[in-house]
């Protein structure tokens, strides 16, 4: 392609302007992958969510998820500001800058307090201080600083203003070591600032990586950092991993409805085949007849998202969903195999209760989704370059149809369309592997909290040989679940992981050197 045809490619990838072809939605939760013109499975390579099929005009675009919170009717008073970056800070080339921003609210700050520092993810920086109410409420009891920082190349904190994402070269300083370089100038700029002797990192999904390898890389800015939902190993773990933990969310909640959903996803291309794709569309209330062809794909994304968001309260993220999602998908699946008839009306049932459960829509549409904030065409970059998160499905540990994981093809599709070469070892080299890092030595000071309902736990911290490594596992949890808002739903045991960080976090503002002992007085008092 010549650099003329590149560049309208990027920009026909990348353009997320409200006036874009893309709509975008209030209060999301997503996590995109790229799932680019490879068809080698559903989830195909990168970091956090469910499968995203959008449409541009004629062109369509497939994503793989990312994760988010949904934003809460809960007012939250910040002041914004603006820190000058260097765009290369590993360089001596260029002395440009850009301004990160970031917000701030000094409310309950005390002096010599801590600062909550959030690692922002991929996405405007005010839909995440929108979604974390665990460090809004606690930081009335620390007297601390909180602040929410922007992630270079996401909402306004765009190194090259309008152009950031039309060249190669421009895109070249988009790393999340750039990123965890500007958290730490900023962190050090804010120690300075508020006269702050204590910085404690809070970050969930993709933002959750980023605090454990700030605490990691910089621990003389960083004293400790809340992980959530961070799958720091991802990239080294079993591909069909993800997939069955969502198998296994439905499976406890009913074998029978696990068998049923295996059943319906082997039935889908024969029933496709009988009925064609005008009858398939008309029969589930399809917007366009197209969409019969993704129509399985797209039920194996509305699944892994109901698992990621297996919450005991209604919520609004993509979609309305009630309490338990799971719990209610099931009640479509009541037999083990069913006849096709009964699997139309059973896949009617789960597409409409996903996508019109507060019956606002006409028709289903699998193929436009949006997302107000949320930075798919940065993240599609991305896990391009470095989060290369490897997926398949297995017929004997999950229920969808069987694919391979195919880093051949992955690589050419991330060529072909951005001119990039994943390097997809090098999240392990540059951070650690599950292997190298089972002792985490060196480290210290960080809690990493897992949903046992969240497929992303796979690729988790959930065991450690180092005392100061907390892994937190939270049986009834979902996706960051620990990091929401508290509420009269909770169960015990996300109630049980907020109350160990607050312990973590007063052992690591209150010690000038964060020894073993320390943590195991702390682990000691919350077993008490």
């Amino acid at each position: 392609l010549s650099f003329c045809l590149f560049e309208n490619c990027f920009l026909a990838v990348f353009d997320s302007s409200p006036s874009s072809c893309w709509s975008w939605v209030d209060r999301s939760l997503i996590v995109l992958f790229t799932a680019i013109s490879m068809r080698t499975s559903w989830l195909s390579v990168s970091a956090l969510g469910l499968l995203l099929v959008a449409s541009c005009g004629s062109n369509t675009l497939r994503y793989f998820p990312k994760s988010f919170l949904s934003a809460e009717d809960v007012p939250y008073v910040w002041e914004t500001k603006y820190f000058e970056q260097q765009i290369d800070h590993f360089g001596f080339a260029t002395n440009k800058t850009y301004q990160q921003r970031y917000l701030v609210n000094a409310e309950h700050y005390k002096k010599d307090g801590p600062i909550f520092f959030y690692t922002g993810n991929e996405g405007d920086i005010e839909l995440f201080a929108n979604n974390t109410g665990f460090m809004w409420e606690i930081a009335p009891e620390f007297g601390a600083l909180v602040i929410f920082a922007e992630h270079r190349y996401y909402g306004k904190s765009l190194p090259f203003g309008d152009s950031s994402y039309w060249t190669r070269e421009h895109l070249n300083f988009f790393t999340s070591e750039q990123a965890l370089a500007d958290f730490s100038v900023l962190g050090r700029f804010l120690k300075r600032e508020y006269s702050a002797k204590k910085l404690i990192a809070f970050g969930g999904s993709y933002g959750g990586m980023l605090t454990a390898w700030f605490r990691m890389k910089y621990p003389h800015v960083v004293d400790g950092g809340i992980a959530a939902s961070a799958p720091i190993f991802q990239g080294d773990t079993d591909c069909s991993a993800f997939s069955a933990v969502v198998t296994n969310d439905f499976n406890d909640v009913s074998s029978v409805c696990s068998a049923g959903i295996r059943h319906m996803f082997q039935r889908i291309p024969e029933i496709l085949k009988q009925m064609g794709n005008d009858s398939f569309a008309v029969r589930l209330k399809l917007c366009d007849v197209d969409m019969s062809k993704d129509f399985s794909d797209w039920l194996q994304g509305i699944l892994a998202y109901m698992a990621m968001v297996d919450y005991p309260y209604p919520a609004s993220f993509l979609e309305p969903l009630p309490a338990w999602p799971i719990k209610v998908a099931c009640t479509f699946f009541t037999k083990p195999s069913m006849t096709d008839t009964e699997l139309l009306e059973s896949m009617y049932k789960l597409s409409q209760f996903y996508q019109n459960y507060d019956d606002q829509v006409i028709c289903i549409n699998t193929t436009s989704f949006a997302f107000k904030g949320l930075g798919n065409s940065g993240w599609a970059y991305q896990s391009c370059t470095e989060m290369v998160f490897p997926s398949c499905n297995k017929p004997e540990t999950d229920f969808f149809p069987p694919t391979n994981w195919d880093l051949p093809g992955y690589i050419k599709s991330c060529e072909a369309q951005y001119h990039v070469r994943p390097r997809s070892d090098w999240l392990a080299t540059q951070y650690g592997s599950r292997e190298a890092m089972t002792s985490f030595s060196g480290h210290s000071n960080i809690a990493f909290s897992n949903g046992k309902l969240d497929p992303w736990s796979a690729g988790g911290v959930l065991k450690s040989d180092n005392p100061s490594i907390v892994p937190i596992l939270i049986e009834d949890g979902a996706h960051h679940f620990d990091l929401r808002h508290s509420n009269p739903a909770d169960p015990q045991s996300v109630m049980d992981a907020r109350k160990m960080h607050k312990t973590l976090i007063t052992t690591w503002i209150s010690q000038e050197g964060m020894g073993v002992a320390a943590i195991s007085a702390a682990l000691t008092r919350f077993g008490d």
